[in-house]
């Protein structure tokens, strides 16, 4: 008799990301190649002791030694709650005793800057980051689910951030920088419902901790999901969840393919001393336009992170609203104007 359907569901997942992994390693050159000590490919899991991440730990650890790879994990204690510390230790436990090796706790200091979601997100990664350069992982795993792409859908809509905002989370991320780290973030259950997750732990008697965070309505993706998204499906009907993770997967071709175009038109508007020519942006689709002037702006270092929608329209209207005004103000002490038919974007 076969695993439970719920627990064959997220071990498919995982072992089909675990080939991919592998297969990324082969064509990347030696040199590029993060290795652990022993040589083994290692690949970790994020695990919060949540049911999302307990079900994706629980299914490395199975498939990762069919496939010749070594499974650890790490958890990232936030100190946002009493006993953090002792909830991470618990987590360290459960995951040894799943025979993940090695298996770590790594405490962060949680900053203010974008609000308590954002800031608690930076610290987590960086933490992440850390540990997979430390350990020479070849990948790091995530427990996002469908129900979470379609979260991060709903609040990119909400933002009004444009396409790339709607594609929610990619299947492949990571840093830049450093080998391998373009490739280091893997989520699996990107096509598996939070339900089914759970229902794994439940089969497997795996314990889970539920977060209470995530229950509280002082944050946005909380309210959003035990409020917006259940008043959605009452009003729309079931399978919104499945649809907006299927924009995000629409969302995401429409724009990688315009992030291309944008790279490969950058060239083509700038004079022979490398500044923008406005009428050469002028010329340009606006949804390509925006996006070349968001990659200059973000090279002139305005962060990333920090840069809206509302900021590009205004740098675009030095383009096509051109009635005298002076420079912009962006993140990052950044500046834009225009002078003599060019585009100036520079550090203050």
């Amino acid at each position: 008799m076969g695993p439970h359907p719920a627990v064959a569901a997220i071990r498919l997942a995982v072992r089909r990301v675990l080939h991919d992994v592998l297969t990324d390693l082969t064509e990347r050159p030696a040199a590029d190649r993060p290795a652990a000590a022993d040589g083994t490919p290692l690949v970790l899991v994020a695990c919060s002791g949540g049911a999302d991440s307990m079900a994706l730990a629980s299914a490395l650890a199975f498939e990762a030694p069919k496939l010749g790879i070594r499974a650890g994990g790490i958890t990232v204690d936030h100190g946002l709650q009493p006993g953090s510390d002792l909830r991470a230790a618990e987590v360290v436990t459960r995951m040894a005793a799943l025979r993940l090796d090695p298996v770590e706790s790594v405490a962060v200091r949680v900053g203010r800057e974008g609000g308590p979601e954002a800031a608690a997100r930076d610290a987590r990664y960086a933490a992440l980051d850390e540990a997979a350069d430390r350990l020479g992982a070849v990948a790091v795993l995530l427990g996002h689910t469908r129900d979470d792409q379609a979260e991060t859908v709903l609040l990119g809509l909400a933002r009004g951030s444009g396409i790339r905002s709607l594609s929610g989370m990619p299947e492949v991320s990571g840093g830049p920088g450093g080998a391998g780290r373009t490739h280091r973030y893997r989520r699996p259950f990107l096509q598996v419902d939070r339900q089914t997750a759970r229902k794994a732990c439940m089969v497997q008697s795996l314990a889970v901790w539920d977060d209470p965070h995530n229950i509280d309505p002082a944050y946005t993706r909380s309210r959003l999901r035990h409020e917006g998204l259940p008043a959605l499906e009452k009003a729309l009907g079931k399978g919104v969840v499945e649809a907006l993770a299927r924009t995000a997967r629409l969302s995401r071709d429409d724009a990688d393919a315009l992030d291309a175009w944008a790279a490969e038109a950058e060239a083509g508007v700038r004079d022979a001393d490398g500044r923008l020519e406005c009428a050469k942006l002028y010329a340009l689709p606006p949804a390509v336009r925006r996006r070349v002037l968001r990659r200059a702006v973000v090279a002139a270092g305005s962060p990333a992170g920090s840069l809206f929608a509302r900021h590009i329209e205004e740098v675009d209207r030095l383009i096509t609203g051109w009635r005298g005004q002076g420079a912009i103000n962006l993140p990052g002490r950044v500046e834009a104007q225009r002078q003599g038919g060019r585009l100036v974007i520079r550090q203050g």
